[in-house]
């Protein structure tokens, strides 16, 4: 009788083992056969277009405030403020922390920008606030007594004002560099610390990329394309 209750007992626990198993087994299957479900946007998203209206809040505010002129930046302080063309603007102003990864120390002024009484001027806003690490790419001025003299010689930028980069006669001007990093046309093209020379006369016209185009396909090269601000129509 003992040997038959054992033999019993020992399928009971076979067969339970079996089910707890398979159970489990069945359980990590749906896991791996379970696929989220993304939901697909009816718009096509263009990289490039990304932050083109991440300021989009602020267009009318940019058109309906006025100049100073006391304060505004030009195009020559925009291209100084760089070792080379296209290349991050340097810090030109002692920092918090010489260790600072950046992040909210540097986007309380870059963010939104705002008149800085401490340096009396306009903080140029941050075309991508979503990169907090700032200091990756942007360096400080330290001295000039640590670098020697070398035959280096910046790229020339290209000249505002002296040629019509329009692809037709009349037509909005196209884009002279790249896009990457620089979706934000409001950014740099619009509100008190715009360059005076590329500020924009109509930032509530948000969707910049509807009319202004960038000459070549922006992944083709990371230069600035000079040759677009060569008058291409002379009406003289």
């Amino acid at each position: 009788m003992r040997k038959r209750l054992g033999i019993i007992s020992f399928f009971v626990v076979i067969f339970i083992a079996f089910i707890i198993i398979w159970n489990f087994s069945y359980q990590k299957g749906l896991e791996e056969a379970y696929i989220p479900i993304v939901k697909e946007s009816s718009i096509p998203s263009i990289p490039s277009e990304s932050g083109v209206f991440r300021r989009s809040n602020f267009a009318l505010d940019y058109s309906n405030m006025p100049i100073d002129e006391n304060h505004q930046r030009s195009i020559d302080n925009y291209y100084e403020n760089r070792a080379y063309l296209g290349a991050p603007p340097s810090i030109p102003h002692p920092i918090v922390k010489e260790r600072s990864m950046g992040g909210n120390t540097c986007l309380q002024c870059h963010q939104n920008g705002g008149f800085v009484q401490k340096f009396n001027a306009y903080a140029p806003v941050t075309p991508h606030p979503e990169m907090i690490n700032c200091r990756q790419c942007h360096v400080t001025k330290k001295t000039n007594a640590q670098f020697r003299e070398t035959a280096f010689i910046k790229m020339k930028p290209p000249s505002v004002g002296k040629g019509a980069n329009n692809a037709l006669a009349g037509s909005p001007p196209m884009i002279p560099h790249q896009l990457q990093m620089r979706e934000n046309c409001l950014s740099c093209h619009a509100g008190p610390s715009a360059p005076k020379e590329i500020r924009v006369l109509h930032p509530e016209r948000i969707n910049c990329r509807q009319c202004h185009l960038p000459k070549k396909v922006e992944h083709q090269s990371m230069s600035i394309h000079t040759d677009t601000f060569i008058r291409q129509f002379t009406n003289e």
